[in-house]
């Protein structure tokens, strides 16, 4: 896929950009629910809030950390456009800068093209979900922080703390980071940032950390993988309900609770895994920092209670990250995102009445999406865990090195 040449990758970006712009203007109508909504109703509210300088007190649908005022409160750099407009401009800069960052990183050695085309071709499937949330302007912070790791350890720090006080997710980033002086300065630099920016926002604005009791509240939304359980037993006649709750569509009813706690029991087993991944793993490559993010952030994704479409935007920017450097081992993985990517975007929004009614065709493309998740994530899971800790453990055992082996083995068959 590597040319010298970009102007294949300039124009493909070029033409989906542009699609996915007439999409969210809505020159071209997509099938399914507006999902351009939550900008012009949802976050445009929101707008008006937090221009008084506090935060969405008495709405449940604000789960985000405080810094997510500012992705909320950007349109305002544009006053002469109207806010949703704003906002979608604004998130055509954040997918093109994201762009920008990893085609000029691919042209370093040992990197490749892969990662841009990744994000080139990934991100519209997704459809127009990409530019109707704010999370494309995080996984831009999130991927800044990735590629500026190697170098400056204390720049990935202070960018993946910015990014988890728009979304927590991008916390994860920094959990395969080298050990010695590269772990410290960007565990440090992350830890500062984020208790000032915590500190700066409680003080400046009330009910910054409201956030954390409106997610701790939430249950099984309908496109989780939990969620399958009660795709299956309405077929069963099971009595609950699907009701819009806490800003998604979630089933409420019998035995919801017990699945949303088992759901929150495999996240910490998830969390539990990395931990023993971190304290096990020997070696350290180029693409190790990348390939643990993507691992940690599947993981979590997977066995979240909510599992909204835009989710997977943030699995394509890891994605495209870990495909720039040529001894990734995240290449079955990332294929299998970026599937998954495109089943997203035929359940939501698409096919999303046929999701919302456990229908044959929702049920199908959901055991299809999160099958899908599951598989790379354990794929994930075990790639890492051979590259960094199987095989070092391998050489390390060995009486030749391993390029010696390896050589000595051809030369013998």
């Amino acid at each position: 896929m590597k040319t010298r040449n970009p102007s294949a990758l300039l124009f493909t970006w070029a033409l989906t950009r542009t699609l996915l712009l007439l999409c969210v203007f809505k020159v071209i109508v997509v099938p399914g629910p507006d999902v351009t909504s939550d900008v012009s109703v949802i976050y445009h509210g929101w707008f008006d809030i937090l221009r008084t300088g506090t935060f969405p007190l008495d709405d449940v649908t604000w789960q985000y950390p405080p810094a997510a005022a500012v992705a909320i409160l950007s349109p305002a750099l544009l006053p002469f456009l109207e806010y949703a407009s704003a906002f979608f401009l604004l998130a055509f800069l954040a997918d093109a800068v994201v762009f920008l960052m990893l085609l000029h990183l691919s042209g370093r050695p040992h990197a490749s093209r892969r990662g841009v085309w990744v994000w080139v071709v990934g991100l519209p499937l997704l459809g127009q979900t990409v530019y109707a949330r704010y999370d494309v302007m995080v996984t831009a912070v999130a991927v800044a922080a990735l590629l500026a790791a190697a170098r400056h350890p204390k720049a990935a720090g202070v960018l993946a703390a910015i990014g988890a006080m728009l979304k927590v997710w991008p916390a994860l980033l920094l959990l395969g980071t080298r050990r010695g002086r590269a772990t410290r300065e960007s565990w440090g630099a992350a830890a500062l940032t984020a208790g000032g920016l915590v500190l700066a926002f409680m003080i400046a604005m009330p009910g910054a950390m409201a956030f954390l009791t409106f997610q701790r509240d939430r249950g099984t939304e309908v496109e989780s993988l939990g969620s399958l359980v009660f795709h299956v037993a309405r077929q069963f006649g099971w009595s609950g309900t699907v009701q819009l709750n806490y800003g998604s569509v979630e089933f409420l009813g019998p035995y919801v609770d017990l699945v949303s706690m088992f759901a929150q029991v495999l996240t910490a087993l998830a969390f539990g895994w990395l931990l023993l991944w971190r304290l096990k793993a020997r070696a350290w490559g180029s693409a190790t920092l990348a390939d643990a993010a993507l691992t940690a952030v599947l993981l979590f994704t997977t066995t979240s209670r909510v599992i909204s479409p835009q989710y997977m935007l943030w699995l394509v920017g890891l994605a495209a990250v870990c495909l720039l450097f040529r001894e990734s081992r995240m290449a079955l993985p990332v294929w299998l995102v970026l599937a998954a990517t495109f089943v997203t975007f035929l359940e939501f929004p698409i096919w999303f009445s046929h999701v919302v009614a456990s229908d044959a065709l929702g049920l199908t493309l959901l055991l299809v999406r999160n099958g899908l998740l599951v598989v790379a994530s354990l794929s994930a899971c075990r790639r890492l865990w051979r590259a960094t800790v199987t095989e070092p453990r391998r050489a390390e055992r060995s009486p030749l090195p391993a390029q010696a082996t390896r050589e000595n083995s051809v030369i013998g068959s």
